[in-house]
């Protein structure tokens, strides 16, 4: 039996991995390999070109990756200049895990998945790292920690979803667009509201 999954089924997939990757690349990277070498999640014959995120390097280098991510992101404005500098990594690596996931054979879907798969990953970290901002205006640490907690716990149980049950990719990618639109909308008014008030507060002044 053919269980090759079709067209929509794969772009799915790389949708879902490439902005999942845009919140956490290193865990993303960590947690497919650790599902491989450990046959968690078993790969059908398409995704062996992931094969090599379960080499002992890789997964070395993307735990000591992930332990930095992991404590970065929940000290406030550390975690802002975490994702400041991973600005250009994250959709890179999100474009290259989506390439890796589509039909190596079809040059054509690789270049839409490279494209497609560094777009998402880009909207996804700039609505990671617009909700953490407004986050760190918070006096208290609680907030911040909570949301990277959310974003860990999301992250490694969605990548699960979508290699375990494929065919629900695509409704992933949906949601995790809808969700990412919702913050960058929320980041945009939060700011838009922050400098509309300091004009009123210095007319107000003697």
């Amino acid at each position: 039996m053919n269980t090759h999954p079709g067209i929509i089924t794969l772009l799915g997939i790389a949708a879902s991995v490439s902005l999942l990757s845009g919140w956490r690349l290193y865990l993303c990277i960590l947690a497919t390999g650790l599902a491989m070498h450990w046959h968690i999640v078993p790969l059908p014959e398409h995704l062996q070109a992931l094969r090599v995120l379960a080499s002992p390097w890789v997964m070395g280098a993307a735990t000591l990756a992930t332990l930095c991510e992991f404590f970065a992101d929940k000290v406030p404005w550390i975690d802002t200049i975490w994702d400041t500098v991973h600005t250009a990594i994250r959709p890179i690596g999100g474009a290259l895990l989506a390439t890796a996931i589509v039909d190596p054979s079809d040059p054509t879907m690789q270049v839409v998945a490279f494209i497609l798969g560094g777009g998402g990953a880009l909207l996804a970290h700039s609505g990671k790292a617009g909700a953490r901002a407004i986050v760190n205006v918070s006096p208290e640490p609680f907030s911040n920690i909570a949301l990277s907690t959310t974003e860990d716990i999301a992250t490694s149980g969605l990548l699960y979803v979508v290699y375990a049950y494929p065919y629900v990719s695509g409704a992933v990618a949906v949601g995790l667009l809808v969700l990412t639109g919702g913050m960058i909308c929320v980041a945009w008014r939060t700011v838009g509201r922050i400098f509309r008030r300091k004009p009123t507060a210095s007319r107000a002044r003697p």
